[in-house]
């Protein structure tokens, strides 16, 4: 643990697993949510044995598959990359951090990956209700992975479920119980789960829209818009719910993320008239917000979910963090003693004494004189309390307003879902193309809102990668920059030749419509069956008209 990684590598570390992970997650959430959209559109054919809703799965199933492909391809790279580029994070909590991974990969990707084949090609093969909860199967898959995955996530944000082996020196399981059950990791697994509900929802909605505005196929085109936009409205109000519980969790175990989230600078000792900004524009250098909108009396409810509770701001939590970087100092020095000779009980003993604070004097390193511990004195010992106390801050500018971005998106598609569910309830919808435009349009939004979601959580996180245990600085694999570079280069090319194939498939397949399965016989008109007078998997006219 002494030796620390070039800070170009770890930026440039950092960079490349940002943009692998904002990449794969552009596939993430459709996955998430179009596989329980599926599921309830077969559900509604084996109830009511309506083919047309059989035909409406399969033309969705198809552009589910196009982007479950995509997002396995670049899902694991993101596993290797841990060890490749994190290989000090990987040594110092892969007991713990492999497991639910291992998890993910033994009960749910296997699960996921193995019934989606069944699901693409057993329509002739299974009866209607075996192929259904094959469908409910893959859905319930992906989201299974999506919990694991967090579970993992959870112990980075709020470390349970573990303790710090001064023999090994590395993190060791303590509870397997308290890892899975992480209030931070159970709330965000829900919150993202809902969020994908969100862009499943939106998608379908979006592309119904186009149908409708183009005349093409009304009848799947209205049954997928009423079906989508019920969805939407129910997953939005409970995305925007579960939002506020990860913040107020977020509140009790991150509160430099709150504090940054919300640009507050200063404690407001009168909690009760606390301001909530709703425009700022934060500096970091000054300290405060050179521009601000405020609520006032709006803050403390919101956050806290009282109206008595004191909310730190930065300068605050700034001072409270130096006495723990003093100890910590303190501790990480007993700890190299004690690894320097296993006998020494007297250092073993004050590593004890300071042993939760450990993590603060790891960050202190990076502005020790030297980078040794040891070398911090009293002379010294005020300007590394500074320098490390501010760096406890994460990037409040972009906290702040990755946050702002994200909730907008959300407020903006309930209001949205909740219009379209409206009209389409009372079969008005068509009388309404500037409604339908502004949801062919939205298609992006439910992205641009998860993608700033991550944002928040992960920048609020610095600068740690297991908060208050593990600097992100030290966790990085010591490569060359040279390296780095290269690698980075080469997964932005291979990501972004993904996201143009997944584009591609996906504008050429929707536009299309659902044409690829049709009967040479025409079917019996059913109620909410084909159209009169052609089959119930006719072709449509591919006429920019019709």
């Amino acid at each position: 643990m002494d030796m620390l990684i070039n800070p170009t590598v770890v930026e440039l570390s950092r960079a490349q697993f940002a943009l692998t992970a904002l990449y794969h997650f552009l596939f993430v959430p459709l996955t998430l949510g179009l596989s329980f959209i599926l599921a309830t559109m077969e559900s509604v054919y084996v109830i009511t044995g309506k083919p047309i809703y059989k035909e409406m799965t399969q033309f969705w199933g198809k552009l589910f598959g196009i982007n479950f492909a995509l997002g396995v391809a670049t899902g694991l790279t993101m596993e290797f990359e841990f060890g490749t580029n994190w290989s000090m994070y990987s040594h110092f909590v892969g007991d713990i951090f492999g497991t639910p991974l291992a998890i993910e990969g033994l009960m749910a990707f296997f699960m996921e990956s193995t019934f989606v084949g069944v699901m693409f090609f057993g329509w002739d093969r299974l009866s209607a209700r075996a192929h259904l909860v094959v469908t409910y199967l893959v859905a319930l898959g992906s989201n299974l992975s999506a919990l694991w995955i967090l579970i993992a996530n959870g112990f980075m944000q709020d470390p349970r479920g573990g303790t710090f082996d001064p023999n090994t020196m590395r993190m060791q399981f303590s509870s397997f119980v308290d890892l899975i059950f992480n209030p931070d990791a159970q709330a965000k697994f829900v919150h993202t789960s809902i969020a994908g509900f969100v862009t499943g929802s939106m998608f379908v909605m979006g592309i119904s829209a186009y149908y409708l505005l183009t005349n093409k196929r009304k009848d799947i085109a209205l049954r997928s818009f009423r079906i989508a936009t019920v969805f939407g409205v129910i997953s939005s109000i409970g995305v925007i719910t579960l939002g506020d519980a990860l913040g107020y969790i977020d509140a009790h175990a991150q509160p430099t993320k709150l504090a940054a989230m919300e640009a507050i600078w200063t404690t407001d000792p009168h909690p009760v008239s606390a301001a909530w900004n709703l425009i700022a524009f934060p500096s970091r250098t000054a300290q405060k917000n050179y521009f601000e909108i405020s609520i006032p009396y709006v803050l403390t409810p919101l956050l806290t979910h009282s109206e008595d509770t004191v909310i730190p701001g930065i300068i605050q939590l700034e001072q409270e963090a130096k006495p723990r970087i003093e100890n910590g100092i303190k501790a990480m020095v007993a700890l190299k003693a004690y690894n320097e000779d296993h006998g020494n009980t007297e250092a073993l003993a004050t590593f004890k004494k300071y042993e939760k604070d450990m993590g603060y004097g790891f960050l202190a390193k990076e502005f020790a004189p030297d980078q040794d511990l040891a070398k911090v004195n009293s002379e010294n010992l005020p300007s590394v309390l500074d320098k490390t106390a501010k760096a406890t801050i994460p990037n409040v500018w972009v906290e702040f307003w990755s946050f702002r971005l994200m909730v907008a998106a959300g407020f903006f598609m309930l209001a949205l879902f909740a219009f379209a569910a409206y009209y389409s309830l009372k079969n008005e919808v068509e009388k309404h193309p500037a409604l339908l435009k502004l949801a062919l349009w939205s298609i992006p939004l439910p992205w641009v809102a998860v993608e700033f979601g991550w944002i928040t959580a992960e920048n609020g996180r610095q600068p740690w990668t297991v908060y208050g245990w593990l600097p992100t600085f030290v966790s990085a694999s010591s490569h060359s920059v040279g390296y780095m570079i290269f690698s980075l280069i080469g997964f932005t090319l291979l990501y972004s030749s993904f996201i143009a194939v997944e584009l591609y498939l996906m504008f050429k397949y929707a536009r299309l419509g659902p044409q690829e399965h049709h009967h040479h016989q025409p079917e019996p008109q059913t109620a909410g069956g084909g159209m009169a007078g052609q089959p119930a998997f006719a072709k449509p006219s591919l006429s920019p008209k019709h």
